[in-house]
């Protein structure tokens, strides 16, 4: 619908507005009132009950919550102790990783760090010495085996000494050189939280695990009488009732014998149930009250039923008429237009959504087309940064240390000469699907395509550490990827090669174009000395200059291959290789 649509347009929905808020205050309100008290008795039931079940399950839900986030907080910390690998002795990160694990987790009673081999490299406990280096095998130990599994591991609960509940957690490294923490954790803390949980007068709440058995309770004297407790039969019951109803209240018997209503929330991570339990007496005693107030309000509803009927009807008609005139010249692309409603109820609160909603929507069109400019030269992840933190100026021009990449085919002009144009762009496609993939996680500011070639940037327009040295990783990953490609070529019969160059140092770097179509790009003799390097690299190569060859050489193995004359370069420049072993690029 348009903004300029005649009034008489929207005097039929007024006129339909109008009756149908009539009839429905109507229905509401004065024909309930016809109908027979049973009836009334039996809906305020429901939606008492409906109430009811809905807190019931929000304090089950959030004692389930703050118990998991008790729980993910441990594992949190335990999770910093697991990212370094192990290496030869004990390493005192490690050492010092433990130490705090203990000082952040009070529930922590004892840490033990395991190695990727599943040997113990250290113990340490809050009541005990502490051990080191004790060459205690624990690669058959459940708990590493299911945190290698899983990540995470929980183990069952175990009293100990019959004084305190105690549960073990495992968590496994990222990597299997990382190793496992097996950490014991004192469930006293869920304890304190099961307590202060109340539901109305007597109400509380308890946890059991998979296997039913009692893991917390505001009667700690429960818990620790272990699994073969008669008193916790019947929560066992209220278990497998909430199991078959799920998401549904249940009735049944709490551990004193009363009769209780109860709300389950699952603990996913050990596999644990909260429950909260109110008395069914207590519980129900509001629909009674409930009950006879809904009587009298029906009563004295309906002396003003009508009055109401007309009036709202009335009030609402005009308002959401202007609503929808508003909204339809937001949906046209009218940003600035405002809805005016001084109606100080809800439908101003509307209003007023609106008009926040055109100027969010018309700032989100400009954000997008300045994004949009970028990604035309940025990698997506690049252009959304440069436009989030709002420094688009660092496309502005200036001098900057930047490592240039270039790299192209070997012998495809001639392959583009031999074959068909449908086999030429698949096989650009297959090559530039590899490397995409590649520069946008190096981060890698892609300044031109050049046929089977590419001009990449690194340190420019954002500052990356150790450009030099991500530009040979990235490389060799180009190069990797890009020849596992071309052993398929060949099985077709395809003879191209993949050569790269790289060079690093101080360089002009801004947009350059005219309106309607602007680039990025480095200017300087840098980029000229990248793209003779790349012209020198054979099929398999990744050649740097020797700047890339000082700043890399101390993670990346290089060679020199001696110097070498370069069109454009008065004197000859060294050139150096990145280093092969058994087939594979050394990195």
């Amino acid at each position: 619908m348009k903004g300029d649509v005649s009034p008489a347009v929207f005097a039929r929905p007024h006129r339909s507005l109008f009756q149908k808020y009539f009839l429905v205050l109507f229905v509401a309100v004065v024909v309930p009132l016809i109908i027979n008290g049973a009836s009334d008795a039996w809906f305020g039931y429901r939606d008492q009950r409906a109430n009811l079940s809905s807190r019931l399950r929000a304090e089950a839900n959030s004692a389930a919550g703050q118990i998991q986030a008790f729980l993910d907080g441990i594992r949190a910390q335990m999770d910093w102790t697991v990212q370094l690998p192990w290496t030869e002795g004990l390493d005192e990160r490690h050492q010092f990783d433990a130490l705090r694990l203990l000082r952040q987790a009070p529930a922590i009673t004892e840490v033990t760090l395991v190695d990727g081999k599943g040997i113990e490299r250290l113990h340490v406990s809050r009541t005990d010495p502490d051990v080191a280096m004790s060459g205690v095998d624990h690669s058959t130990d459940p708990a590493v085996i299911g945190a290698r599994a899983a990540h995470v591991w929980f183990g069952p609960l175990t009293l100990h000494r019959g004084s305190e509940p105690f549960m073990t957690i495992a968590v496994a490294g990222a990597r299997p050189s990382a190793g496992v923490t097996i950490a014991e954790i004192n469930l006293k803390l869920i304890w304190d939280v099961i307590s202060a949980i109340h539901v109305g007068q007597s109400g509380g709440a308890f946890v059991l695990d998979g296997g039913g058995r009692l893991v917390a309770h505001p009667d700690i004297s429960l818990v620790l009488r272990g699994a073969d407790n008669a008193a916790i039969s019947p929560l066992r019951a209220l278990q497998k009732a909430a199991a078959a109803q799920e998401n549904e209240i249940v009735n049944g018997f709490n551990a004193r014998g009363r009769s209780v209503l109860a709300a389950a929330a699952p603990i996913p991570g050990p596999d644990w149930t909260a429950f909260v339990e109110q008395p069914t007496a207590e519980a129900y005693g509001p629909i009674r009250a409930a009950l006879w107030r809904t009587g009298l309000l029906l009563i004295a509803g309906a002396a003003f039923a009508f009055a109401l009927a007309y009036l709202l009807a009335l009030r609402m008609a005009g308002p959401i008429r202007q609503l929808e005139e508003g909204a339809a010249r937001i949906g046209a692309g009218r940003f600035d237009h405002q809805i005016d409603l001084r109606t100080g109820d809800e439908l101003e609160g509307l209003a007023s959504r609106f008009n926040a909603m055109a100027g969010e929507l018309a700032v989100s069109q400009e954000r997008a087309e300045r994004i949009g400019r970028l990604k035309r030269f940025l990698a997506p992840q690049i252009a959304e940064l440069v436009e989030n933190v709002g420094q688009e100026n660092l496309l502005e021009s200036h001098r900057t240390e930047v490592s240039v990449v270039f790299c192209d085919l070997r012998g495809f002009t001639a392959f583009a000469s031999e074959v068909g144009p449908e086999e030429v762009m698949g096989l650009l496609g297959d090559y530039y699907d590899a490397l995409g993939s590649i520069i946008m996680r190096y981060e890698a500011t892609l300044t031109c395509f050049m046929g089977d070639g590419l001009m990449l940037l690194l340190n420019a327009p954002l500052p990356c550490p150790e450009p030099a040295t991500r530009a040979v990783r990235m490389g060799l990953d180009m190069q990797s990827a890009v020849q596992a490609l071309i052993l398929r070529w060949r099985e077709r019969g395809f003879v191209v090669g993949f050569g790269v160059g790289i060079a690093t140092g101080t360089a002009t770097v801004g947009r350059i174009g005219y309106e309607g179509r602007i680039d990025y790009t480095a200017i300087g003799s840098v980029v000229n000395l990248a793209s003779r390097i790349c012209s020198a690299a054979t099929d398999g190569q990744v050649l740097i200059d020797p700047e890339t060859a000082a700043a890399a050489a101390t993670t990346i193995g290089v060679e020199g291959l001696g110097t070498h004359q370069m069109k454009g370069f008065a004197q000859s420049v060294p050139i150096f290789a990145v280093k092969f072993a058994t087939g594979r690029l050394m990195a």
